[in-house]
């Protein structure tokens, strides 16, 4: 019998500390109103805790949304473009932390795209009865990379985690189709220097961060748009078979374009934005759980992503949530609250950037 990937979990993890407009206008020359107009974001959050932290806290809670023991894991996939360190691997860290002993665990870095990635390919995983029970994550420290004298890039992002739990199924639920691509032409107009990628010798606390946004606005609408069609081509579905939009939250105008493209009204479209920011590979998993909990998605319903990502990976899937709407256990688990607030954490880091700026004479 054919195999699906039924999503039996699902949860996030939000730091405490919120960043507003009003606070990046105590030290870049922007406004709130200027921030919101242009991209929809009106706060932010800063975490004190590493990548790995908040991707652990996510992991649990759709653990215990699927009520399911982390020993019946036999895979584990954490998308993130900002682990806590190069080797070993961010999901190894999850894995230890929550007992799952017989997972194997990798990390994903297609960027903002890596949370789809990770479920098309678990997806595939499951159907083909490589793997059973997976858990897969989206968790971002942003916050931590950022040139944070930059106005233009540095209002943009913030930090968070989502996860979900895909257990093989009969039932036709799941991803059902998925279309991941990347337009590598364009890698650069999207990329940061980092890792083996600059001289660490002579590294000065500079991290330059390439981000040319009408190229990628253009390259993502196209992208997007073309894996939209491709899921809807390979599903015979159409516009009026979705019942809910849920897409990476990188800017409203974006947003609204895909709402506009896949005929969904805006009651039907999930936002968070304004609240998060672009927490890159963690948005989708953190929208989803949401809508979730505020009961925007219904047993059976069709839901169409859409994402994109530095590389710049690109990817669209079609979703049929299953029969459960609420946690089989509370999945309402939340980092420790830390010794100092947003700004204070952030500020340091503006600084430093600042003078090794002024250092090289820039």
């Amino acid at each position: 019998m054919k195999k699906y990937a039924e999503i039996t979990g699902w949860g996030k993890c939000l730091p405490p500390a919120v960043l507003t407009n009003d606070d990046l206008a105590t030290f870049l020359d922007t406004s709130d109103e200027w921030i919101s107009s242009r991209t929809g974001i009106l706060e932010r959050r800063v975490s004190h805790l590493g990548t790995s932290e908040l991707a652990t806290i996510a992991a649990r809670n759709a653990l215990a949304a699927a009520d399911l023991d982390p020993k019946e894991l036999d895979l584990i996939i954490v998308g993130t473009c900002t682990p806590d360190e190069i080797i070993p691997n961010v999901a190894s860290a999850v894995q230890r932390n929550i007992g799952a002993t017989h997972a194997a665990s990798l990390d994903a870095n297609a960027a903002c795209s890596s949370f789809l990635y990770a479920m098309h390919f678990a997806t595939q995983a499951i159907k083909t009865g490589a793997h059973k029970k997976v858990l897969i994550i989206g968790a971002e420290r942003l916050t931590r990379i950022l040139d944070w004298t930059q106005r233009e890039s540095a209002v943009l992002f913030g930090d968070g985690a989502g996860a979900m739990v895909l257990e093989a199924s009969d039932n036709e639920v799941g991803l059902l189709s998925s279309h991941v691509t990347c337009d590598a032409d364009a890698r650069d107009v999207l990329s940061l220097d980092f890792g083996l990628s600059f001289d660490r010798f002579g590294f000065d606390g500079i991290m330059e961060f390439s981000f040319v946004g009408q190229e990628i606005f253009k390259r993502a609408v196209k992208g997007m748009s073309a894996s939209v069609e491709k899921v809807f081509a390979e599903t015979g579905l159409t516009t009026e078979d979705i019942d809910a939009l849920i897409p990476h939250q990188a800017n409203k105008r974006l947003i609204d374009f895909l709402a506009k493209l896949c005929k969904v009204p805006n009651e039907k479209t999930v936002i968070n934005i304004q609240k998060y920011g672009n927490t890159s590979s963690a948005t989708l998993p953190i929208a989803y759980a949401e809508a979730v909990e505020q009961g925007k998605i219904k047993p059976g319903d069709k839901i169409m992503s859409a994402v994109f990502g530095g590389g710049l990976t690109c990817g669209a899937g079609l979703i049929k949530w299953g029969d459960r709407v609420t946690p089989k256990q509370p999945n309402d688990r939340q980092l420790p609250a830390g010794d100092k607030s947003a700004l204070e954490l952030i500020l340091p880091l503006h600084e430093h950037t600042k003078k090794a700026w002024e250092q090289r004479g820039k």
